[in-house]
């Protein structure tokens, strides 16, 4: 057994927090982790009484070696991709806080809850304005992307 990273750590203690207490409605896809500590899906129910009530997304984070000083990659993917006006239908996720607001403080969890949260203040669901177009011609990989953080509210 070799030693862990100081990156795989960091992961392995967050994963066993996130399984013993994850966030209401969050739970790990244990078998997808297990085969690949640097990708993990995560399932994320719609809260009641949101528009969302009752349906079923998945995310997918994806960590590279630089982890927790770099933010994890993390979209939405499966067949039901939310429709929110931060959410392009590709699963691109436009948050700050996956770009230029992220910090080593952060961990899964807080991710998992400001995408909940994100979910659960919609008033409208409605894809971004520029889906199309992003769509067409954005990289695989979000972070690569130069979001535009159309407005705060909602």
């Amino acid at each position: 057994m070799t030693a862990m990273s100081p990156s795989e750590r960091r992961l392995h203690k967050e994963l066993m927090s996130l399984i013993k207490e994850p966030p209401p409605g969050v739970t790990v896809d244990t078998e997808s982790v297990q085969q690949n500590l640097s990708e993990w899906k995560i399932n994320i129910k719609g809260f009641e009484g949101t528009l969302y009530e009752g349906e079923d997304f998945q995310l997918l984070f994806k960590f590279n070696n630089k982890y927790p000083f770099d933010s994890p990659e993390v979209t939405f993917i499966g067949s039901n991709i939310p429709v929110h006006p931060h959410v392009y239908s590709n699963g691109h996720i436009c948050l700050s806080i996956l770009t230029e607001d992220w910090s080593p403080a952060l961990s899964v969890q807080s991710v998992c809850l400001s995408i909940a949260s994100m979910l659960s203040s919609c008033r409208e669901k409605k894809r971004p304005p520029d889906n199309a177009l992003y769509v067409k011609t954005c990289s695989k990989n979000p972070k690569k992307t130069k979001w535009w953080y159309h407005d705060d509210s909602v």
